[in-house]
């Protein structure tokens, strides 16, 4: 009771970053958003399937203690420093305690920096103290499902407690494989993990600049019918129009762009957990009234890409999509259901001026007329040969029939 009145007596909602998964998204998947290995914040701490990882947090707690000298109330008397500013993080109010609140937010907070300090090289963790074959701080093992749960929605802790604890400021670095790298960056306040992640994805910003105006959220303008999101026609559609495509030689992945006739798009590397990372990222920008909607742009821009396996394997044939799934189809049925409930705004998309290039190109009469009969006649190099032998074959008619009408108009005297 004490924590709900509190909670309904912060009556600003600037804080609020952390959000339930809309039900419209989690229709068609749950399993996307839900963690599987570790809990984080307090939306889905004592869940019976987590409880095991509990057990590490607190090894977690006593190494710290163990090379800090420290005591854990001096930690929790932080946290509970910072308690109405976290509780106002969250979507709706959360009610526990003062004491367990501060409890569950410390433990958090100190397992996520524990971390971050292990995965910042090889060698990490040993450095810290942990054993080669630890079953969680070492970059093995669990690491890979832990890692693929902190960037869920639903399992965040503002990271201004884990600065608290530590005095750091965190950021995701995408350009090493740990994907955890704890560097100073006075300029901006992340606010949690998923957070942190997209912006480093989204870096450097060589895009328009982030469009913020809040007419956006507005549902008149905003689509969630998969026939009003149609940025691009599909591959195969394009190709028959004569739009090429080629690899971009850049590590960001969003950076699209069309030139020459050529739609260059950089490589997308998919796994088994970028169904997951995707929607996740979307329902963020779903969610959240400050942020842009560029990763939910590029999604539904290759969802209009990709409409079958043939355009899939066409775009790892270019060097585009390189997979681990299954099958082509696979990672077709990946991209159309991601949006399947998604509200956007076409007009809102850094995409939306390239698309209209694209779109522009491909209603140009000629280019439908050539691409047409190139991929209906000439197919095939034999098709080639059979044309220049019927065109050799037509102009000998042509010159037979002129000489013999020739012939006939001024017979030889």
């Amino acid at each position: 009771m004490d924590a709900t009145l509190r909670v309904d007596a912060t009556t600003s909602r600037d804080k609020l970053c952390i959000y339930r998964v809309p039900r419209y998204l989690q229709e068609n998947d749950k399993k996307s958003y839900f963690p599987q290995t570790v809990s984080l914040g307090p939306y889905h701490h004592g869940k019976e399937h987590l409880l095991p990882m509990e057990h590490h947090k607190w090894r977690a707690v006593n190494m710290v203690m163990k090379r800090t000298k420290h005591s854990i109330e001096m930690y929790i008397d932080a946290m509970k420093e910072l308690e109405e500013k976290a509780r106002a993080c969250y979507e709706g109010p959360i009610g526990w305690s003062s004491n367990k609140f501060a409890e569950m937010m410390f433990l958090d907070g100190l397992f996520i920096l524990e971390l971050f300090r292990g995965a910042d090289n090889d060698k990490g963790f040993l450095v810290l103290g942990y054993g080669r074959n630890d079953p969680v701080f070492a970059m093995r093992g669990s690491m890979h499902s832990i890692q693929r749960d902190m960037v869920m929605l639903e399992n965040q802790i503002p990271l201004f407690l884990a600065t608290k604890t530590d005095q750091l400021e965190i950021k995701i670095s995408l350009e090493n494989d740990n994907f955890f790298n704890p560097i100073a960056d006075k300029d901006k306040e992340e606010l949690h993990c998923l957070d942190v992640f997209r912006r480093s994805l989204l870096r450097p910003s060589q895009k328009p600049e982030p469009r913020l105006s809040r007419t956006r959220w507005s549902w008149k303008r905003r689509a969630a019918d998969k026939r009003q999101q149609q940025l691009i026609h599909c591959v195969t559609e394009l190709r028959e129009a004569g739009i090429k495509f080629k690899r971009r030689k850049t590590d960001r992945f969003w950076d699209i762009r069309f030139k020459n006739g050529y739609l260059e798009i950089p490589k997308l590397l998919i796994h088994d957990g970028t169904k997951s990372l995707f929607s996740n990222l979307i329902a963020f920008e779903q969610c959240h009234i400050d942020s842009n909607n560029d990763i939910t742009s590029y999604i539904i821009f290759m969802d209009n890409l990709i409409d079958s396996a043939e355009d899939v394997r066409y775009l790892h044939y270019c060097g585009i999509i390189e997979h681990w799934l299954g099958t082509d189809s696979e990672v077709a049925d990946l991209f159309n259901r991601l949006c399947q409930e998604v509200a956007f705004d076409l007009q809102d998309s850094y995409l939306s001026e390239l698309s209209n290039k694209v779109d522009h190109n491909y209603n140009r009469k000629w280019n439908v007329m050539k691409a047409t009969l190139k991929h209906k006649y000439f197919n095939n190099p034999w098709a080639y040969f059979s044309f220049i032998a019927a065109v050799i074959l037509l102009l000998l008619t042509l010159f037979q029939s002129f000489f013999t009408a020739y012939a006939y108009i001024k017979p030889p005297s």
